[in-house]
């Protein structure tokens, strides 16, 4: 004669899943993402845009003017970013002067940036 048990076998479960491949392939992921991302360089100074309606601006490289008539473009400064910006690659040279700069001081820029050769310049201003 055969025994019963009182207590039934646990039942099995089935077998779990890895989970080491998947994180390796989030941190690659991860690792992918970052190592291709590019980082826009941070203004040399703030600058309050100002306010017009156009255009969203979609360039990268743009010579800075900050209220008071500091000049950057890139790492250089002063007039040597002038000479720099206006032998930059193609395409208008991009202008983000601060709303607070006198135009006068805008006009004295724009006339050194046509003696050094640049052709074309885009004032960059905020969407309203």
């Amino acid at each position: 004669m055969r025994r019963r048990t009182l207590i039934s076998p646990r039942p099995r479960r089935p077998p779990r899943e890895p989970v080491v491949p998947m994180i390796n392939v989030v941190f690659l992921l991860l690792i992918f993402f970052l190592m291709t991302a590019q980082i826009s360089p941070s203004a040399p100074f703030d600058i309050d845009l100002p306010r017009a309606v156009g255009e969203e601006d979609a360039g990268d490289a743009a010579l800075h003017v900050s209220a008071r008539g500091a000049i950057a473009f890139d790492q250089a400064r002063g007039d040597a970013a002038l000479a720099l910006a206006a032998q930059h690659g193609t395409g208008p040279l991009r202008l983000q002067a601060d709303a607070a700069l006198p135009a006068a001081t805008l006009a004295r820029i724009l006339a050194q940036l046509s003696d050094l050769g640049a052709s074309e310049v885009e004032i960059v201003t905020e969407a309203q």
